[in-house]
């Protein structure tokens, strides 16, 4: 947060240096309608993130039986109220959690989930995403998206500011240096705190990865659980269509992305592993 916070000081300053007070008032503008933006998306984080994916409440019978049961368990575990409880339709392994707070949470859970684990590996999977709420993991990413995107929100309104400005006024009062340090860096910013944004996020996995051990006492079904959602992985399958915005909250890479390193938005399941297997 602090890295992030002194990008968008800097960002600002560099450009305060080489334009007038005209720009400020465009930016201004514009910050005060995205973060009205994000409060609004923040308030009703929970319901955006379950009407996207069409899930359903889960009732507390039949095949959802042990779904409430496990949970019900987690939340004597973890001393967190229970979390309104929904599924969506979807064949492969996987599970998200959204909500501003503890008392506003809901956690949803795929079919293939219900389906596909059992109890212990259910119990792996559901003290992962009661982590996510205990930490108040939802309420920490979304100020660190408000953050990111100021950030975009300066860079992009500057460097589109250069082409309605005439040659002989683009430098304002700052030299021709100044504006090439100004430009690098508006391109630049954006890119280096999203990687930020991003190391944060697998981060706060393996956080929720260990306190799922700690809830349970036991490793073991998470193992589990993150094995059979890498074979899916590895022998592909149906993609169920997820919106690119609630993608992150997902315990595991909906689109099993094939990328690595700082782009990743979840850590390789392999190392998530590795590191539960040390416990």
């Amino acid at each position: 947060m602090a890295i992030i916070f002194v990008v968008f000081v800097l960002l600002g300053a560099v450009i305060g240096m080489i334009y007038r007070a005209d720009f400020f008032i465009i930016m201004i503008i514009a910050i005060i309608i995205s973060i009205s933006y994000l409060l609004i998306s923040y308030y009703n984080s929970d319901k955006i993130a379950i009407a996207s994916v069409r899930a359903r409440e889960a009732p507390n019978s039949g095949n959802f039986r042990q779904y409430h049961n496990v949970v019900e368990n987690m939340t004597l575990a973890s001393g967190l109220p229970k979390p309104r409880l929904y599924y969506m339709e979807d064949s492969q392994i996987n599970a998200f959690a959204s909500g501003r707070s503890p008392e506003h949470a809901v956690l949803c859970v795929t079919t293939g989930t219900l389906e596909k684990l059992n109890k212990q590996e259910l119990e792996g999977v559901i003290g992962h995403e009661m982590s996510h709420i205990a930490n108040y993991d939802i309420r920490f990413m979304t100020l660190v998206a408000v953050m990111v995107g100021l950030i975009a929100i300066v860079s992009e309104i500057f460097l589109r500011s250069l082409f309605y400005r005439s040659g002989g006024d683009r430098g304002g009062k700052g030299n021709a240096g100044l504006l090439i340090i100004g430009i690098v860096l508006a391109i630049l910013a954006p890119i280096f705190v999203q990687l930020v944004q991003l190391a944060i996020s697998r981060k706060r996995e393996y956080v929720a990865d260990a306190n799922s051990v700690k809830f349970i006492r036991s490793p073991t079904g998470l193992i589990g659980a993150l094995k059979k959602i890498k074979q899916e992985q590895v022998s592909g399958g149906e993609k169920k269509p997820i919106p690119k915005a609630v993608a992150p909250l997902f315990m595991a890479d909906p689109f099993k992305t094939k990328v690595s390193g700082l782009f990743m938005t979840h850590p390789p399941l392999e190392k998530r592993i590795a590191v539960l297997e040390k416990m």
